[in-house]
């Protein structure tokens, strides 16, 4: 065969197999039928969804005072907060002999790097919940804990900061 009879071989199998679609796809108009390429997914609603990172670089402290920050607080709010934290316009509650912060706080810092780890945390943990059916306007994080994670020893002889963390939100009946 040459290059020209190839080429129109190809052309003849491509009309067949674009007929062949047309047809299928008429077919499954007509009878309302499901193919085996579009089924359509059942939405299983959940109790909670979870996000959960292991490892991020961040202290174990800042870790605690975000996630009791976050705690008890819609998704996206938790998600504004952070952004806000990020510029420096609001500050996270820290225990200790720490300076005062403007507004409603005693004391506070800005725990920038630990605030840009945990935003795709969040922006995961919102994926999860609509996948698992919740009503984002309902969902509140109501589980947000911060463990040491493993340690890698530096160069120098000292231990690495890392950081494991797991958020829960659940769908409360009273909310709105």
């Amino acid at each position: 065969m040459t290059e020209g009879e190839k080429h129109i071989a190809e052309n003849n199998e491509e009309k067949k197999t674009a007929e062949a679609k047309k047809e299928n796809r008429e077919k499954f108009e007509k009878t309302g039928e499901s193919s085996k390429f579009s089924k359509e997914k059942k939405i299983v609603k959940k109790e909670e969804a979870i996000a959960h990172a292991k490892n991020l670089h961040v202290s174990k402290r800042h870790g605690v005072y975000i996630c009791q920050f976050i705690k008890n607080k819609k998704i996206d709010a938790a998600i504004r907060d952070l952004e806000e934290v990020i510029k420096l316009k609001k500050a996270v509650p820290f225990k200790g002999e720490i300076p005062h912060r403007k507004g409603k706080i005693m004391s506070g810092r800005y725990p920038i790097k630990g605030a840009k780890l945990f935003l795709p945390l969040l922006k995961g943990l919102k994926g999860n919940a609509l996948v698992n059916g919740l009503d984002l306007d309902k969902t509140v994080i109501n589980y947000a804990s911060a463990n040491f994670g493993f340690r890698p020893a530096k160069r120098t002889g000292g231990k690495a900061k890392r950081t494991n963390i797991l958020l829960k939100a659940k769908e409360l009946e009273g909310k709105n």
